[in-house]
């Protein structure tokens, strides 16, 4: 009896090793997969921080380059600001100048025909007075 003690004994012994075994292996496997997962997650942030390291990056070249090319812009608009303004000034200077000399003209034309202009003179403000007395 003492044999078959010994055979029980030894079998729960065995029985005991290979749970204790088999708990060390689960255990193992969970420590394994959590130092995965850790892994993981370390390498997910990591690629993370490069993606948000780039997009700054990317914000800010495009904030220059929105810069440049509004400061090229409003360089763009003074230009044609300046050139419009020349136009403009181009043509006040060629208009004063036709006035005057329709104006010059007017004048020698009067000089040398005093008496039909007076006579032109009286008979537009006549047509002027009667067209303001219809109105």
């Amino acid at each position: 009896m003492s044999d078959m003690k010994d055979r029980v004994k030894s079998g729960i012994d065995v029985a005991a090793d290979r749970a204790k075994n088999a708990t060390d292996q689960a255990a193992n496997a969970g420590n394994n997969a959590k130092q995965n997962a850790q892994g993981v997650a370390e390498q997910v942030k990591e690629g993370a921080n490069h993606l948000l390291n780039k997009a700054g990056e990317y914000a800010g070249q495009a904030q220059e380059k929105i810069g440049e090319v509004a400061g090229d812009a409003r360089e763009r608009a003074r230009q044609a600001g300046d050139q419009v303004q020349r136009w403009a000034g181009d043509a006040y200077e060629y208009a004063a100048d036709q006035a005057g000399d329709f104006g010059k003209e007017v004048t020698t034309l009067i000089r040398r025909h005093p008496l039909p202009a007076v006579l032109i003179g009286f008979g537009v403000g006549l047509l002027m007075g009667r067209s303001a007395r219809i109105i």
